[in-house]
């Protein structure tokens, strides 16, 4: 379930592996008056997608056996109208007693008392939790939310390409300008090549004929430009306020650096393209067609699927002037704080925490779960596929880059998006288009 690039692209809020299911309508499982069976108490948990659906039933299955008293409904609402449903629901009453939420729509519900103080009502009785995801969901000193799922950033790599090409993909470092330290611009391209085989780097380049890219420079958030930003010593977000910051002088570079790989170097797909269709890069990485690809997780089972006749691995992603700094994004289960079953809520949120109740997500390949004694079952199941996940794990550990948060971060990201995706296709005043971007952002959170 990859939070649509959390808040963000559709394609990420479908892949975190949170692509989860159901098999009741919210109107029908909410957290209104069907509250008990016989002597059973009902709890709800609401998702919005259906590949994890089957690890889910599966953990509250065994969680049914293991305390007798309480159901579990799984209740799905579509992408589509789950935001919108949230504040309805919690107003009607009819909101399920758990449900799942990213950092862009947290804020707002636990600042207005709509969710349980996970702090308070579980406290450090809960099996270890992977720490981004716990950090990214705490907010004035308490945690919001249980870890369910989280991704970070890697490279996904075609091993023929970059060998052809004698390039080492952990040896790929950006610096603003293509300046000294620069090793990605030369090595990009090497890999991007027109229909008759001549590289980027060749007077004899067709930049209209481009047969293979060597990179995803493209306007996606959690993959490419909040990574770059950070790897620049730029702020996406001001820490004490959550206003957009990105229209410095080091992010001026940052995103410069991506733009011109499009459109002064021709080593990137075109944004015309890729603005109106963000699998695009993965497809062509699919196809053989792109030989780097910046990426998480949420990415692998497309991948693992559709790259069948190529030959590709995962690599550490690209480093910028201060290191590697990736994005960790999660996702987590909050507890509606008027339900009429607290304790039974409580029961159920504590499993869902628990490695046990995540067993089922991560030995189904689902996602990285949040309770970090149950990563292993996801990391055997890709190693099984012959996929080493390796790269993921490391960079959650490393330096990382704080995913939009705030209660009015989803209006902003909306309002600024279009004119910063715009800026791809090429701007003769990129500083000032930046700071209109990123004024309309804050406009829309005030």
């Amino acid at each position: 379930m990859k939070p649509k690039r959390f808040a963000l692209t559709a394609a990420t809020a479908a892949s975190i592996a949170m692509v989860l299911a159901a098999c009741s309508p919210a109107s029908d499982n909410g957290g209104g008056d069907e509250s008990s069976s016989g002597d059973k108490t009902t709890v709800t948990f609401r998702l919005w997608d259906d590949v994890a659906a089957p690890a889910y039933e599966d953990s509250f299955a065994e969680f049914e056996k293991q305390n007798d008293n309480i159901e579990v409904n799984v209740d799905v609402v579509p992408w589509s109208e789950y935001w919108s449903r949230i504040p309805l629901d919690i107003n009607s009453g009819d909101m399920a007693d758990v449900f799942l939420v990213n950092s862009s729509n947290v804020a707002q519900y636990a600042d207005n008392g709509s969710l349980i103080n996970v702090s308070e009502a579980i406290s450090d009785d809960h099996d270890e939790w992977e720490q981004s995801v716990v950090d990214l969901y705490t907010r004035d000193g308490s945690l919001w939310g249980v870890p369910q799922l989280w991704d970070s950033i890697a490279l996904f790599y075609n091993q023929d390409l970059v060998d052809a090409a004698g390039i080492d993909v952990e040896d790929l470092t950006w610096a603003p300008g293509a300046g000294d330290g620069d090793t990605l611009l030369p090595a990009l391209q090497q890999l991007t090549t027109d229909s008759n085989g001549n590289t980027a780097d060749s007077a004899d380049f067709d930049a209209s004929s481009v047969d293979t890219y060597g990179l995803n420079a493209q306007a996606d958030m959690q993959a490419m430009y909040l990574p770059w930003l950070a790897e620049n010593g730029a702020q996406f977000q001001n820490e004490d306020t959550d206003e957009f910051a990105f229209a410095s002088e080091e992010g001026v570079e940052s995103f410069g650096y991506l733009i011109d790989l499009i459109n002064e170097y021709n080593v990137a797909p075109s944004a015309a393209d890729t603005n109106t269709n963000g699998d695009l890069s993965r497809d062509l990485f699919n196809q053989g067609k792109l030989a780097l690809f910046q990426s998480g997780p949420y990415s692998l089972p497309q991948i693992a699927e559709g790259a069948t006749d190529i030959n590709w691995g995962i690599a550490p992603m690209i480093e910028g002037p201060e290191g590697r700094v990736g994005t960790v994004h999660g996702v987590v289960a909050v507890g509606n704080a008027n339900t009429e079953n607290e304790d039974a809520t409580i029961e159920v949120m504590k499993w869902l925490g628990s490695a046990e109740g995540q067993a089922p997500l991560a030995d189904q390949g689902i996602s990285f779960p949040g309770a970090v004694d149950a990563q292993q079952g996801y990391v055997d199941y890709w190693d099984e596929q012959g996929v080493d996940v390796t790269p993921f794990i490391e960079a959650a550990k490393g330096d990382t880059a704080r995913p939009p948060v705030g209660p009015a971060v989803d209006a902003g990201t909306n309002a600024y998006t279009p004119p910063l995706a715009d800026l791809f296709l090429g701007s003769d005043d990129l500083a000032k288009g930046l700071q209109d971007a990123q004024d309309a952002g804050n406009a829309a959170m005030e």
